[in-house]
């Protein structure tokens, strides 16, 4: 957050209270997200700040993200780190009787316990005069409410993808001895990974016996089961219940027994009264009419809705894109080549220990698994997988200028034997040179050219003139992340395809595939035609074609840069890493080149050298995969759009931000 945006009050409350925070730019910067391209040209307000003066932080308000009778929820930031949170808001006013104030403060504690993967995080709380404030795991993707109102109805894939994430978190509870009391839609959140946490804890309340269970009648009214409508108290098949109502109102559009007067919906729901639609699967509506059962104890339990042939027989997607939140995404079951992925990670790494089982011995013995001797010593890049675009298909968060462990003598001996090995197979090879370019060198140049050209350009409403024929350059025009297994993937616009694998080493298919370009994680270089690879790399050959393959078949391409006369593939650059923020996916090469690929809008922004000499050239792909070339010193010269500076800016905090520079 730029010190700048903040009020002379606020920032004197914030600084008198941490002076540190205000002492230095660089480190009260936040990083902004791209604008939307149209958004309204109107001076923006000064943000709301919040202080918690015990815990010495300030914080800014942003934009609401939900509201109840009793509470209003915000997106926040931490002034000092930068960390975002949704943050519970609960008036004081409303809090001023004891039992009101009982409630919050028994909301608090019991969700201070709770730690699970699909439930909310909860992070800290502080009250001021005015309100009590909850700070929780901001999950981006708002909620299941939130997607249901964009698509109507889920696909039977969607409804069990999700399902078994919301039994994993309420069995959880359950076995803390916790009721939920509140399911329904808008209380099942969704991070940005596409995984679901179970949030809201207002209602929820300790599971007692039958004679001691509250008689209260709390919860959401199209939800509620017959036993609390009759008054005969919670317990945990109340829970599964509302997980029936949820299950019928993705599938079917609208909860089963609303109605438009609220006496009846209760009439409904204690008669057990409603219609499975015949649209829903027949093992749709074995497992809806098996939980809506009026007895409780006739009720299937958690356990065995999992074990129902809704789930044994049908697809369950490992992932969802983050698409499906507005559209039905392509989802089928796994095709023989996926099949054929899984059997060669089983093949190459086997199957994983936990870090607690493993010595240094077998950590070795894996690794050398994996290519005749090739040590590994980069074991962090490997991250979850997501589908993101038509041009990529997802990310992991890596740090961004990290150079990895040093070799111990016994991986550099490993290394020199795999070299000398290679050697003997007839490759064309080039040894490591002392002035390639790093990673932090890339990001060095990238950050000193931009900001010399942000600092030096005037105001602007639009873009200058683009190149009209730019001499050709190449560019990622498709991404493809198996890191959770592999590693990241990628087709360049004159088609060689390359993986930088999880180990460090990359593999290029260039030249139509003829030719294979291999690289230690020394940056020692072999050429191979490819008829005559080494036995020792044709597993990673095979899993870089897999890869091809599936860009090729499922992947747009990322733009219209088109060229004939391309550099030859020897020329062709290697990726030296890639990082995930929340908005972009940064790839650095080592030939200086830097892309960064926004996922909401699929712009990119290009930046490397003229080919012509050492001057530096900016590409902008646009929403609309239309590509503008301007050479650097045109836009210090005379400027951009507001559009085309924000991205640009955010590229320059993002490297910045990731390097502690």
């Amino acid at each position: 957050m730029d010190s700048a945006r903040f009020t002379t009050t606020q920032r004197l409350s914030c600084q008198m209270m941490n002076p540190d925070l205000f002492k230095a730019s660089d480190r009260t910067q936040t990083i902004q997200p791209p604008p939307k391209p149209n958004r309204s040209k109107s001076e923006p307000t000064k943000p709301e700040v919040v202080v918690d003066v015990e815990g010495k932080r300030c914080y800014y308000k942003g934009k609401i993200l939900g509201k109840g009778g009793f509470a209003r929820c915000y997106e926040m930031t931490d002034v000092a780190s930068e960390k975002m949170y949704a943050v519970k808001v609960i008036p004081q006013s409303r809090v001023s009787k004891p039992h009101q104030r009982e409630k919050i403060i028994n909301e608090i504690e019991l969700h201070k316990t709770l730690q699970h993967k699909h439930v909310v995080k909860f992070s800290h709380h502080f009250e001021d005069g005015e309100n009590i404030y909850i700070f929780l795991e901001l999950c981006s993707r708002k909620s299941l409410a939130h997607i249901w109102k964009a698509r109507h109805t889920l696909t039977d894939p969607e409804v069990r993808y999700y399902l078994k994430q919301i039994i994993s978190g309420l069995k959880y509870l359950h076995n803390k001895g916790i009721l939920h009391r509140d399911l329904k839609l808008g209380n099942f959140f969704v991070s940005e990974g596409m995984e679901l946490r179970l949030g809201d804890f207002g209602l929820a309340a300790k599971l007692e016996t039958v004679e001691q269970r509250k008689k209260t009648i709390c919860g959401t009214p199209n939800y509620l089961a017959p036993e609390v409508l009759n008054r005969q108290g919670h317990g945990t098949e109340s829970d599964v219940w509302s997980l029936g109502c949820v299950i019928y109102t993705l599938l079917c559009g609208n909860p089963p027994f609303e109605t438009l007067d609220l006496k009846e919906t209760y009439k409904c729901i204690k008669e057990v009264k409603y219609t499975l639609p015949p649209t829903l699967s027949p093992s749709a509506q074995k497992l809806i009419s098996a939980i809506l059962q009026k007895n409780p104890a006739d009720r299937l339990t958690l356990d065995q809705i999992l074990t129902h042939e809704y789930f044994t027989k049908g697809y369950t997607p490992d992932k969802l894109p983050p698409s499906s939140c507005v559209m039905v995404p392509e989802l089928n079951p796994p095709s023989p080549a996926k099949k054929f992925f899984a059997k060669m990670a089983k093949s190459l790494f086997g199957k994983k220990k936990s870090k607690v089982e493993k010595t240094p011995a077998e950590e070795k013995d894996d690794i050398s698994k994996l290519v005749s001797g090739i040590v590994k010593c980069s074991i962090s890049r490997q991250m979850s997988c997501k589908t993101v675009g038509p041009n990529e298909a997802t990310p992991p968060m890596a740090p961004l200028a990290s150079s990895g462990p040093t070799d111990t003598q016994a991986e550099e001996e490993s290394r020199k034997s795999t070299s000398q090995s290679l050697k003997g197979t007839g490759a064309s090879s080039n040894d490591p040179c002392e002035d390639a370019l790093t990673p932090a060198a890339v990001i060095e140049s990238a950050v000193k050219v931009l900001n010399d050209c942000l600092s030096s350009m005037p105001a602007a409403s639009r873009n200058p003139p683009c190149l009209s024929k730019p001499k050709p350059f190449i560019w990622v025009t498709k991404w493809v992340d198996y890191s959770n297994k592999y590693g990241f993937g990628y087709q360049l616009s004159n088609q060689n395809i390359g993986v930088l694998f999880n180990e460090g080493t990359h593999l290029s298919l260039c030249d139509q595939r003829r030719t294979v370009h291999y690289c230690l994680a020394n940056n020692k270089h072999f050429m191979f035609q490819a008829d005559t690879l080494p036995e020792q790399l044709q597993s990673q050959k095979q899993i870089v074609e897999l890869m091809a393959n599936y860009m090729e078949q499922n992947l747009m391409e990322g733009g219209d840069l088109q060229y004939e006369d391309l550099p030859p593939p020897s020329a062709s650059p290697l990726l030296l890493q890639w990082v995930k923020t929340d908005h972009a996916l940064v790839m650095l090469f080592n030939n200086g080149t830097l892309q960064v690929n926004f996922y909401t809008d699929h712009t990119k922004i290009i930046l490397c050298k003229s080919a012509d000499d050492d001057s530096y050239l900016l590409t902008y792909i646009n929403r609309e995969r239309v590509s503008y070339t301007y050479p650097l010193s045109v836009l210090t010269d005379r400027g951009c759009s507001t559009e085309l500076r924000h991205r640009m800016r955010y590229v320059v905090q993002l490297l910045q931000h990731h390097t502690g520079s």
